[in-house]
């Protein structure tokens, strides 16, 4: 049983409010600072944690919104993603600002920015446990997708990010660990420091939101209440049959049909999409129109459209079929469980509000094809990704000049 039920709602959760408020925050803050008595510490602490825990609350609310109003959106992934930082932030801020009233002489104004600026790298350290225990589940999944599919370099991806989350935790552990100089070396090294903790915090925000997205959109079973389910293929043997992952998405798509007309009597209309490869011997489309019909579906329940080579063209061509039975139709969508969010994503690219369903895989198979999914969706929206991004790094090498001016 679903606790959120998803697309129960029609208006996207908007935080442009946080806007004029994280302004007027950051003017208080910087006039605090500049002001330089020592009795400003305790204040600006204290502004910055009640933001952050506004920001958090909000962040939450609006995540909630979005699994409502669409689960298959970057938004899904960045506002969890970011939320947690958030949260590590606001706890930091509240256990300093209990020291600085407890022993205000020992802290200022620049001590309490200081630790600000340091948010990036401390939510790397406190993360690195949660990176150690993924990375080393990742390297004995590819070690075993490797003993079972044999040695390719798509096989390795697992081990690869591994080592560089691995590698950024050791490497700006080692950098950070002392410096001296002159103002200009210190200021020099800490910015790329902090340029460095920007980008990898991005990263894992992005990732363990994805983390999190992924297994929620999976986890749902949709409702009941189906006109079509899209079959989204992937690949044929030799001999023309489905591979193991297609029959696990036909087998998804054929036991939620049945539950459904056991529960409601309403029958769904399978739409099986997929093309023909330069090297197989007919199209994915007819070959899974074939294993549906041989497990007793009758044919004109059955939609073929085989034109797609890709995942976007599946939804793309599949919409197109879906307009011409009913423009009003329910619609769901049926493939493997790393490949449910990805999916989601280009069905709403081409309008069409379909809930996806995901099809188990062997366990050493999944985590490697979540790190493709993953890089995939870091390789898309880049305009967004490309302006939060660009926003981290302008606040943190602004606050960097302002604590090292």
């Amino acid at each position: 049983m679903n606790i959120l039920r998803f697309d129960t709602r029609d208006k996207k959760p908007k935080l442009f409010h946080l806007l004029p408020l994280a302004a007027v925050g950051t003017a208080a803050v910087v006039l605090l600072s500049l002001g330089g008595p020592e009795r400003h510490a305790a204040a600006i602490c204290a502004i910055t944690a009640l933001f952050c825990l506004i920001t958090f609350v909000e962040l939450l609310r609006a995540w909630l919104g979005q699994l409502q109003y669409n689960p298959y959106s970057y938004n899904t992934i960045y506002y969890m993603g970011f939320a947690l930082f958030d949260l590590s932030v606001f706890v930091t801020n509240v256990i300093l600002c209990l020291r600085i009233l407890r022993m205000p002489e020992l802290y200022t104004a620049e001590s309490v920015l200081h630790t600000l600026l340091n948010s990036a790298k401390r939510y790397m350290l406190l993360s690195a446990p949660f990176v150690l225990i993924f990375s080393g589940a990742l390297i004995v999944s590819n070690i075993s997708l490797i003993r079972h599919e044999g040695k390719r370099i798509v096989n390795l991806l697992g081990i690869l990010l591994a080592f560089l989350m691995l590698a950024g935790e050791i490497f700006l552990f080692r950098f950070d660990y002392y410096v001296s100089g002159s103002l200009a070396q210190v200021r020099l090294h800490e910015l790329f420091g902090n340029l460095f903790a920007a980008l990898y915090l991005y990263c894992e925000c992005m990732l363990i939101g994805a983390v999190i997205a992924g297994t929620l959109v999976v986890r749902y079973e949709p409702e009941k209440d189906k006109d079509f389910i899209i079959v989204l293929g992937c690949g044929l043997r030799r001999d023309g049959s489905p591979t193991p992952l297609l029959r696990g998405r036909l087998d998804r798509a054929l036991t939620f049909a049945e539950r459904q007309k056991a529960e409601t009597g309403k029958e769904a209309v399978f739409i099986v999409s997929g093309g023909r490869g330069p090297d197989e011997v007919m199209s994915e489309s007819a070959s899974m129109k074939r294993y549906l019909t041989e497990r007793g579906v009758q044919e004109e329940r059955i939609v073929e459209e085989d034109l797609s080579s890709s995942t976007f063209e599946n939804m793309k061509f599949s919409l197109e079929k879906i307009k011409e039975l009913d423009t009003s139709g329910k619609v769901a969508f049926a493939t493997t469980n790393y490949h449910v969010f990805r999916s989601g994503l280009f069905a709403r690219r081409v309008k069409m509000r379909a809930v996806g369903m995901g099809a188990k895989t062997k366990w050493y198979f999944w985590p490697n094809a979540s790190v493709r999914e993953f890089v995939g969706l870091l390789t898309e929206h880049r305009l967004k990704q490309g302006l939060i991004l660009s926003g981290m790094i302008i606040f943190y090498v602004a606050l960097t000049l302002l604590v090292y001016r």
